[in-house]
């Protein structure tokens, strides 16, 4: 059940991947919409500046504008064990049938349902347009719902054979055609069950409103300590982009208010308390780099060249971008208390920036949300609380260090580079004369080469049930774990880390684990049709 909700979990990440670069675009082209920044003139109405600015933030808004929609269409990129193009089309159809069937229940038998049909979609009203359909406004939660449904009827139903007369009807077909069935009962379902989970959700938006500093530790804790399980992506998930702080998410609410809270001289946390909930950044920008200093200065003097070799690429990518895993998982499975002490300074930093008045939408790393949707847009009537973060930050910065510093020291962990731990990039070359075997031709793409690897540690394309991956880490599920080779192996060829629980493996490969993912699908139907075509010539 835990690798499920784990695969679930990680195949959320494939369309979250997509907001940084949208919310990029909205901060940047709401800022040049701005008079403050580029005076009265520019922004005129009839400006020619403006138009064009215009026209790029209503691109950058295509994302957030159809959120549902495209965490609909995402899921089954992760979740399809095979097929996954063919997955997206089913899930697509289907949830639009689905918001058909409830835009013409609620059109009709809207009184019985207490939902009135009449009123306009706006903020409030509880409805919304997804592709131009007027539907309850589930968010994110009903797109994931259907998108689960329908990519389970996929699975089950997509190789299934029918008679040579239905044969038209085979394959993503007879998906569509039971998923049709099924979204009849969903909408009923929906309409009759939906607005009192609303009602809910109003009354949690309320109580996180007032739990304050709690609420904020509460999630910033949650949000890191379930890292290593993949958990972490149902925390922020449903405040991030679905309803629980703050209708539409706080993504989505912070980008359409991004030039009111500019021009207000109100403190951000009076505008918008629910920014609390999205702090946890401050730990990769400002964390990442006090661990990163712990566990230099803690190597041997001699390996420390080695050390900064890995941890300054690690470090740059949780500070620039936000992606945590590969310094996380550096020092994660020398030892889980470290990883606990981090999960306690992370909230801590996000309580007491809380306290001190920051707010906004700190999610991410300085260049996809720090500074294009909050310290550059926010400068002109907010720049004190910017200075109160970065020194609360800074100051933080200097307690992980001696925190993990004293852990690392008075535990004696074997951090990369301490004592008899050895640190070192390995090669292919590395992992198969390690072997014992002759290096095979080398190939145009080392990734490939990678994946190669990685099947046979895996025990080949027969021992492997599912393959999913989140942002840095392949998830698969496996037929026999017993037929798998060491951790040492799959570090040979470069993983950061391996995790094993029962027939789950995880592999830590980088920020590059989608296209090693592609790669190992596409060794994997390859070494399956050919041993089928091999027993069939046998035959």
């Amino acid at each position: 059940m835990l690798s499920q909700i784990q695969r679930f979990g990680g195949a959320m990440f494939t369309p979250v991947l997509l907001f940084p670069f949208a919310g990029m675009v909205v901060g940047i082209a709401i800022m040049l919409s701005n008079p403050l920044f580029v005076g009265e003139s520019l922004t005129a109405p009839e400006s020619l500046f403006a138009q064009i600015v215009h026209i790029i933030e209503e691109g950058g808004w295509s994302v957030f504008r159809n959120m549902p929609l495209i965490f609909a269409v995402g899921l089954p990129i992760g979740l399809a064990k095979q097929a996954q193009a063919r997955a997206c089309l089913a899930v697509l159809i289907s949830f639009l049938t689905w918001n058909y069937f409830i835009n013409a229940m609620g059109m009709t038998w809207g009184s019985f349902f207490g939902v009135d049909f009449s009123q306009d979609p706006v903020a409030g009203s509880g409805l919304t347009l997804i592709a131009g359909i007027k539907t309850l406004d589930t968010s994110i939660i009903g797109a994931i719902a259907i998108s689960g449904i329908v990519t389970a009827l996929h699975n089950r139903f997509f190789d299934k054979p029918l008679p040579v007369f239905l044969g038209i009807f085979q394959g993503t077909s007879f998906v569509v055609i039971i998923a049709f069935l099924i979204m009849l009962p969903c909408a009923w379902l929906t309409l009759l069950g939906w607005p009192k989970i609303q009602m809910g959700i109003e009354s949690l938006q309320a109580f996180l409103r007032t739990a304050g500093a709690t609420g904020v530790w509460i999630y910033t804790f949650l949000e890191r300590i379930l890292i290593p399980t993949g958990l972490h992506h149902f925390i922020y998930g449903p405040f991030i982009f679905g309803p629980a702080a703050v209708e539409g998410g706080i993504q989505v609410y912070w980008a359409q208010h991004l030039q009111a809270f500019s021009n207000s001289s109100e403190p951000l946390k009076v505008l918008f308390p629910e920014g609390g909930f999205a702090l946890h950044g401050n730990s990769k920008v400002f964390g990442s780099v006090g661990i990163a200093l712990a566990l230099y200065f803690t190597a041997a003097p001699e390996n420390r060249v080695k050390v900064a070799g890995l941890l300054i690429p690690a470090t740059l990518t949780a500070v620039l971008v936000g992606i945590t895993e590969p310094l996380e998982f550096t020092f994660l499975f020398i030892s889980p208390l470290l990883f606990a002490v981090h999960a306690v300074l992370a909230a801590s930093m996000a309580t007491v920036m809380y306290l001190f008045g920051v707010v906004g939408n700190f999610g991410g790393g300085l260049l996809d949300q720090f500074l294009p949707q909050n310290w550059i847009p926010m400068f002109h009537h907010h720049s004190g609380m910017m200075f109160t973060q970065i020194g609360v930050g800074l100051c933080f910065t200097a307690l992980y260090f001696v925190v993990f510093r004293t852990l690392i020291l008075r535990l004696n962990l074997k951090t990369p580079g301490r004592e008899a731990s050895e640190v070192r990039l390995y090669s292919k070359a590395d992992y198969q004369a390690a072997r014992g075997k002759t290096p095979a031709p080398a190939t145009k793409d080392t990734r490939t080469g990678q994946a190669i690897g990685f099947l046979e540690a895996l025990g080949g394309a027969t021992n492997i049930d599912s393959i999913n991956n989140c942002a840095t880490r392949l998830r698969i599920a496996l037929v026999d774990i017993a037929q798998t080779q060491s951790d040492d192996v799959f570090k040979a060829l470069g993983a950061h880390g391996v995790v094993r629980h029962g027939n789950s493996i995880q592999v830590i490969v980088g920020l590059h684990v989608p296209q090693v993912r592609d790669q190992l699908e596409t060794l994997m139907k390859t070494a399956l049709t050919n041993e089928s075509n091999t027993m069939t010539e046998a035959v």
